[in-house]
């Protein structure tokens, strides 16, 4: 199945320097429909509102964590299939094993680029 490369992603991240990152990494890719929330609760009340067809998050934010938002994702029956990709400056295995444990689909560890987002997207949502 094609990837549909309209389809609305949301990208959470306390740094707006880091979320205009992302949302220009994601224009290169070819994808244009980006929203964007600062924390955690910003962005699970969007995510109640719209659906998304992937969400990339940074992992330290306050006052609620990517993994916090993560772990309510999973729990809401309406949210819970919505692929997630979590980013972090830190690759320690306890963080990545925890984050799997609550159901992520990809991890990213900072800094990355182009191709390294499209390769864990395309883990998640196939080639595009």
């Amino acid at each position: 199945m094609a990837v549909d490369m309209k389809m609305p992603i949301l990208i959470i991240d306390d740094y707006k320097t880091m979320l205009r990152i992302i949302r220009n990494l994601l224009k290169q890719l070819g994808f244009d429909n980006v929203d964007e929330a600062t924390d955690g609760s910003q962005a699970l009340a969007k995510m109640r509102t719209s659906k998304y067809g992937l969400v990339i998050s940074d992992w330290n934010m306050e006052p609620m964590t990517g993994y916090q938002l993560l772990q309510e994702v999973r729990k809401d029956e309406a949210l819970k299939d919505t692929p997630f990709i979590m980013i972090t400056a830190e690759s320690k295995t306890e963080n990545v094993i925890a984050a799997k444990k609550a159901g992520v689909n990809n991890y990213i560890v900072k800094p990355f680029n182009a191709a390294t987002l499209k390769t864990k997207m395309s883990a998640v949502l196939g080639d595009f």
